[in-house]
């Protein structure tokens, strides 16, 4: 069966799927609903369940998987699930989570190993410690984690993926303008999400946690480089300079950065993170549309939509 990421407007829905997320909401008219985001290993769709009550929402809460009949179809530019039939699934149904569960196309062992390729090439010792000490104190996460709860690499493994993806740009980036430094260019990259770990709930029916909520990846990741750096007995300047990369990486205040960048590696931390995270939007976006089609809208682009070209 298709995966239900694939589906176009119009194809019918007859399978399992699991409820990443679940959130209450009341209609103009007062009438409670919930919103379901759905998944499967192709991806996730948006699905509204209406006229619920307490009995729902015990039910259909995120990490259970349910048996759902129903047909896509397009509302205002985007993509939904229009539900005929939901069920939890039955305790005989051969069906677990780890089916369902959207992964990085390349196993985490290998992309664990081409970051510490990536890591292996910085030179400046404390630089060296200290990124070695944050990867060592968290690598089953790293491994593991999703890098968002939706839009970009939301899916488990998606945070290594991300950051990956986003040392090869780096070093393509700083082959290209070698008055960079490509020991706090690598490090900026490979510490400024991991901050994340802490910030979401975990690969499955990702959710931000209560300490998420209260300080956010960044604000976490500043607090563990200083710790990292008492711990090894580090107090020179190059703490500073990774704390900044991590502050500044969103790149303007209004996008969540306590610090604009002044660093030029800070400045390329910033486009690079955002060029990879919107071209992870754009390749599956654009993988379930037919040539000579539109996207749906895609809300961290502006909602546009995109074409996709009949040339090859």
């Amino acid at each position: 069966m298709n995966g239900v990421a694939t589906l176009q407007a119009g194809a019918p829905v007859d399978q399992y799927l699991l409820i990443k997320q679940a959130t209450k909401g009341v209609t103009t008219m007062g009438k409670p609903f919930m919103t379901l985001i759905l998944q499967d290993k192709s991806g996730s769709v948006e699905a509204k369940l209406w006229d619920t009550g307490e009995e729902q929402e015990k039910l259909y809460q995120a990490g259970v998987i349910v048996r759902i009949g129903g047909e896509i179809h397009d509302y205002r530019g985007k993509l939904q699930l229009r539900i005929k039939t939901i069920r939890p699934i039955n305790a005989d149904e051969n069906i677990t989570v780890t089916d369902l569960v959207q992964s990085a196309e390349t196993p985490k062992e290998e992309l664990f190993d081409q970051l510490m390729n990536f890591f292996f090439e910085i030179k400046n010792p404390n630089i060296s410690r200290l990124t070695r000490y944050l990867i060592m104190e968290n690598q089953q996460s790293l491994m593991t984690f999703p890098a968002a709860t939706k839009n970009h690499h939301d899916y488990a493994s998606g945070l290594l993926d991300h950051v990956v993806s986003m040392l090869k740009l780096g070093k393509a980036i700083a082959d290209l303008y070698p008055t960079l430094n490509r020991d706090l260019l690598y490090a900026g990259i490979i510490l400024h999400d991991i901050g994340k770990v802490v910030e979401l709930s975990g690969p499955i029916s990702t959710s931000y946690t209560v300490t998420g909520n209260m300080l956010g990846h960044i604000s976490i990741m500043v607090s563990e480089i200083a710790l990292a750096a008492n711990e090894l007995n580090i107090e020179g300047e190059e703490v500073m300079l990774l704390q900044h990369m991590v502050l500044s990486h969103h790149g303007k205040e209004e996008w969540g950065s306590p610090k604009k960048p002044m660093l030029q590696e800070a400045e390329i931390l910033h486009y690079i993170d955002n060029i990879d995270a919107k071209m992870n939007t754009l390749k599956r976006a654009l993988g379930k549309t037919k040539p000579g089609e539109f996207t749906e809208r895609l809300f961290p682009l502006d909602n546009r939509s995109f074409y996709k070209p009949t040339i090859e």
